[in-house]
């Protein structure tokens, strides 16, 4: 094989421009390709950290809500517990108002009645009256007596 200058200076040719591309573009390339791989690393890394928080936040919120139930079903029974006591306390209430309804209606009877009694003492007394003076006015009579005092009875 014949070496001749053509191959000589195509070799040199090619070694200053191996020499140039390191020289000169593989520097830049190797830079880009380390900040490519830093903000891969760092993309990567953020991720996992926000994998971690997504978590570590929906165990928070799982904690939340189990405590935010809890609590509701609490005020729940509470809410449940205070409507039977008001119920109770109503029923209660209605109980005393209608025994105090009850005894004002007595009471109001019997002054009705007294009031009719004291009226009907009136109205026999007036009777009485009158039929003694019938009495007084007419002679004795037995038998006259008898039917004015059944005539008053009627009255009566």
């Amino acid at each position: 094989m014949d070496i001749n200058l053509t191959l000589v200076v195509q070799m040199l040719v090619f070694l200053t421009f191996v020499w140039f591309t390191m020289k000169f573009v593989w520097p830049p390339l190797e830079k880009v390709l380390e900040e490519r791989r830093t903000k891969i690393a760092e993309g990567l890394a953020a991720a996992e950290r926000s994998r971690r928080e997504l978590e570590l936040t929906q165990h928070r919120i799982s904690e939340d809500l189990k405590l935010a139930r809890a609590k509701s079903a609490e005020i729940i029974e509470k809410a449940s517990f205070r409507a039977a006591q008001l119920v109770e306390e109503a029923k209660e209430e209605a109980v005393r108002q209608s025994e105090h309804i009850a005894k004002v209606a007595q009471e109001h009877l019997q002054q009705e009645v007294n009031r009719a009694r004291d009226n009907l003492r009136k109205d026999i007394g007036k009777l009485a009256v009158a039929g003694a003076e019938r009495i007084l006015m007419r002679e004795i009579n037995e038998e006259v007596n008898k039917a004015l005092i059944d005539n008053l009875l009627k009255e009566i």
